[in-house]
């Protein structure tokens, strides 16, 4: 007798749309695998509640009959129910305090929690994300961003012609418009006023990636890091072309004790021993796009000082940040928390340390979304759903009354397992620091 899995509807922000499995993979394994599923109803999912029974799904108003319920973000913590089983992005590995409470919750009521974002092969790499689209939305709300506060500044650019990702139809319209922005600027060159314009990435995984997908649409010639300064600062570089830079480790820390060389294993393994010299770098930058992991065990990067001295020396070069991490007082100091989809740009003045929300005032302009890849819904979900369908029948099968230790499940799902019937697995004990 197979599991009944449950698709759980999203409820903590107001534009998310996403979903963990589309119409598409419901169908395929309802007819393929004959697996039970019932839906949530909602009606701002992307897939409307038809799409899902014609697919095979039985539509609800709650999920009471569910074994295992998937969902995306967090759950309310009265919306837990006893022993049952939940995937979704929790949040909770680092200790996150605002999540605790909901872990606390779930323990309290006997839960097991799969976490995606824990969900690995052997080797510790990710196999459930929606990282690449983070960082896609990211960019092009990054540049529409910039386009807004030059805007706002008085000066007119190609850039005010990209609009928020959520107001194109599809990823390829977004593509389309930014790469006529792109033919622009390679024709008609941009004003003296932001020339040269150097757009910073900060990590090169999957989420810088995709920023990078977007930033190739404009005609960029990539620098190297060592490189930034002498091209800046002695290099004529023609009013057509953006330059690009990517920021790896041993670009962003250095070892505390002088003349030490940078170790990357050594780094994961003792960050404390390390410092950013990142606030090198910023004197540069026009555009910074952060997609780096970061937890408190790692130095930050662009913190409210050197922010505070970059201005008050009177460089002002740095107009917009696209925080896609978006740790709040994390790797970015400033990003203050994770905006909504419909207030997504907050000014950031280093010199008084206030926030407000929109492009006007004086200082930096911070775009920083906590749910990014919900402004491409539809690619975003069927990318995902790619995923995360290959490991339904095994969840479906699995008995999970039985003792931890005789639990059967593939090995990707069982180390992203945070908790097994209200305790918290042996690798994540270490959780139990951080609860209320």
């Amino acid at each position: 007798m197979y599991n009944t899995i449950g698709i759980r509807h999203e409820d903590k922000y107001l534009l998310e749309r996403r979903a963990p499995l589309t119409p598409r993979h419901i169908a395929r394994l309802v007819n393929d695998c004959q697996l039970n599923f019932i839906v949530q109803n909602s009606e701002k999912r992307i897939f409307n509640d038809e799409a899902y029974r014609k697919a095979g799904a039985m539509i609800v108003s709650d999920l009471k009959e569910a074994d295992i319920i998937v969902g995306i973000k967090e759950i309310p913590d009265h919306v837990f129910e006893r022993d049952k089983t939940y995937l979704f992005f929790s949040h909770v590995s680092k200790g996150q305090p605002h999540n605790m409470p909901m872990l606390s919750r779930m323990m309290d009521m006997g839960c097991t929690l799969i976490d995606y974002e824990k969900v690995t092969d052997d080797q510790g790499k990710r196999l459930i994300f929606f990282g690449r689209y983070a960082g896609l939305a990211g960019m092009i709300n990054t540049l529409w961003t910039y386009g807004q506060r030059l805007k706002a500044e008085g000066l007119s650019t190609p850039f005010e012609r990209i609009r928020q990702t959520h107001e194109y139809a599809s990823l390829e319209e977004a593509r389309s418009e930014i790469s006529e922005v792109g033919k622009e600027i390679a024709q008609h060159g941009l004003p003296d006023a932001v020339h040269p314009l150097v757009i910073g990435f900060m990590g090169y995984g999957n989420v810088s990636q995709g920023a990078q997908e977007i930033c190739s649409l404009l005609p960029a010639k990539e620098v190297p890091v060592s490189a930034l300064k002498s091209t800046i600062e002695f290099k004529h570089i023609p009013s057509n072309i953006l330059i690009k830079t990517v920021f790896r480790e041993e670009d962003m820390v250095e070892p505390v004790i002088p003349g030490e060389e940078f170790d990357l294993y050594d780094y994961y393994r003792r960050p404390e021993r390390y410092q950013s010299k990142f606030y090198h770098y910023l004197s540069y930058i026009n555009i910074l796009l952060n997609g780096a992991y970061w937890d408190a065990h790692y130095p930050r990067h662009v913190t409210k000082a050197a922010l505070e001295s970059l201005y008050r020396s009177g460089n002002q070069r740095l107009k917009v940040i696209g925080d896609i991490s978006c740790d709040p007082n994390g790797s970015v100091e400033c990003t203050y928390k994770g905006m909504e989809i419909d207030d997504p740009v907050f000014m950031y003045d280093p010199l008084t340390g206030e926030h407000a929300s929109g492009f006007w005032g004086s200082g930096i302009a911070v775009m920083a979304v906590d749910i990014l890849p919900s402004e491409l819904p539809i690619e975003a979900s069927n990318s995902f759903a790619d995923v995360l369908v290959n490991y339904m029948r095994p969840l479906a099968e699995t008995d999970f009354s039985v003792p931890l230790d005789q639990l059967r499940l593939p090995s990707a799902l069982r180390h992203g397992l945070i908790l097994y019937k209200g305790k918290l697995t042996p690798d994540f004990e270490y959780l139990k620091q951080y609860l209320p």
